[in-house]
């Protein structure tokens, strides 16, 4: 077995919304099994009820549709999902189950440029196994190149087409080698492992004529108050209907370049590059968390949160995964950070962050962890974002966290020893139910207003 380091070559986790991580090879790791190890992929966590029959002939009818649309290979993963009751799940917004959805997507209208069939299968995988999900931009062909250069001239009015350098801009951006969505990744497997018809209902939409989704949540997932909850509504810019006091409709979309890529990835997908699926998602939750101002084609955003064009901060991401999961999470930051974007120590000790972080396991609550690479002077010099799934206990009673990494080129989960990644966490989204046992509670709406003031007395200043 290969055993390989945390990947030093990322710059796609923005730790503080006025750091801009850079490309590094500073970082290093000891590359034992201590430290990493492949784990199984054999699990299944996904919530709701159990169902491995069907209980109509509908079922039975639509399930024999889909099987003589989908290739060979898709249709030994139906079987196995219909055994494992992956495919009758109905944990979903609207108690769709995962089989309604691959039929709407088998048997409606796409969105132009999307292939049916090929769409169909790449949500199979998807939904069969969750670690396949990956961060990877794929390469644009040739003869996609003056498309994709059009439409960043689009976008950057300031910019003139005949200029050569401008040119050699737009080239130098479309042209992506790494991707800043690795929460959007993290949060795409997480619903996907664990609503797995929400997330195939997530597809459905996104992929169809409408190219969007709504979803009703819960208020009190995102703040006490139910006005703070519409302040952080509003401030995000995500289209919403108010239900109620308790209540509301939230409507998720893509940018509108997500399906200029999302067309390439259905015909010219590389191997271990993202899947058309994997576009429309991450796209859609990289909108979410960046205010609306996210561009697939270049991989960056705007928004008046972050400072920096890429990825997501802290609160961004938290307010993505709350408003996703419909579950009300809060980050709990570990790492104290100096203003020169030093590490200079915790917030608490090693033992209560992994007690923290077990706690959630236990209750079934995968942990996303945004963690840090450091130089030599322990200067951050990179940060992203994995999901911690479970944990055992090695021959010498330290934990093996076991986790998902999207950018790792690995279709199965990894375990990390609790020496080796515990120091290297910089926060990590907890169930409030966890956080507030040890913490005094800081309201994700209260840390979005502070972030916000901060940034534009930085802008003022400038």
């Amino acid at each position: 077995m290969r055993i390989s380091p945390i990947n030093p070559q990322r710059y796609n986790y923005n730790i503080f919304n006025i750091f801009r991580a850079s490309n590094s090879n500073s970082f290093s790791s000891d590359s034992s099994s201590d430290n990493k190890t492949n784990a199984s992929s054999s699990d299944f966590s996904f919530m709701g009820e159990v169902r491995t029959r069907f209980v109509s002939r509908d079922e039975k009818a639509r399930y024999s549709d889909i099987l003589s649309i989908v290739d060979k290979d898709s249709r030994k993963k139906l079987s196995s999902m219909l055994k494992s009751g992956l495919l009758l799940n109905s944990d979903s917004n609207d108690n769709s189950t995962v089989l309604d959805n691959l039929y709407k997507i088998a048997t409606t209208p796409r969105a132009k440029g999307l292939d049916r069939k090929s769409l169909l299968e790449a949500t199979i995988n998807i939904v069969e196994n969750p670690y396949t999900i990956t961060q990877l931009f794929g390469d644009i062909p040739d003869r996609y190149q003056e498309q994709a250069i059009n439409l960043f001239f689009e976008s950057h009015k300031e910019l003139e087409p005949s200029n050569l350098v401008h040119q050699k801009i737009a080239k130098d951006n479309v042209n992506i080698n790494h991707s800043g969505t690795c929460v959007a990744a993290s949060i795409e497997f997480n619903l996907a492992r664990q609503n797995p018809a929400e997330f195939a209902r997530f597809v459905e939409g996104l992929s169809s004529h409408k190219m969007s989704v709504s979803k009703t949540i819960s208020l009190k997932n995102l703040a006490d108050n139910t006005l703070d909850a519409f302040w952080l509504l509003n401030a995000f810019e995500i289209p919403y209907e108010a239900k109620d006091f308790e209540r509301a409709k939230l409507t998720f979309r893509p940018d509108k370049n997500a399906i200029f890529r999302a067309h390439i990835q259905t015909i010219d997908k590389d191997p271990l590059e993202r899947s058309m699926v994997d576009v429309l998602m991450q796209s859609t939750f990289m909108q979410t968390g960046s205010q609306q101002a996210y561009d697939t084609l270049i991989d960056k955003r705007r928004g008046k949160f972050n400072l920096s064009d890429k990825g997501l901060i802290e609160f961004e991401k938290t307010f993505t995964e709350s408003v996703v999961e419909d579950k009300n999470k809060i980050s709990v930051t570990y790492q104290t950070v100096d203003d020169d974007g030093h590490l200079v120590g915790y917030e608490t000790g090693f033992d209560k962050m992994k007690e923290q972080i077990l706690d959630s396991l236990k209750i079934g609550e995968p942990v996303i962890v945004g963690y840090t690479q450091v130089n030599e002077n322990m200067k951050i010099v990179n940060g992203h974002e994995i999901t911690i799934i479970g944990f055992r206990f090695d021959d010498n009673g330290k934990v093996m966290f076991i986790c998902n990494d999207t950018d790792d080129n690995n279709t199965g989960p990894l375990e990390y020893n609790e020496d080796f990644l515990l120091p290297k966490i910089h926060h990590a989204a907890l169930p409030k139910s966890i956080a507030e046992k040890d913490l005094q509670i800081v309201e994700n709406w209260v840390e979005g207003f502070k972030t916000y003031k901060k940034i534009k007395l930085q802008n003022n200043l400038s």
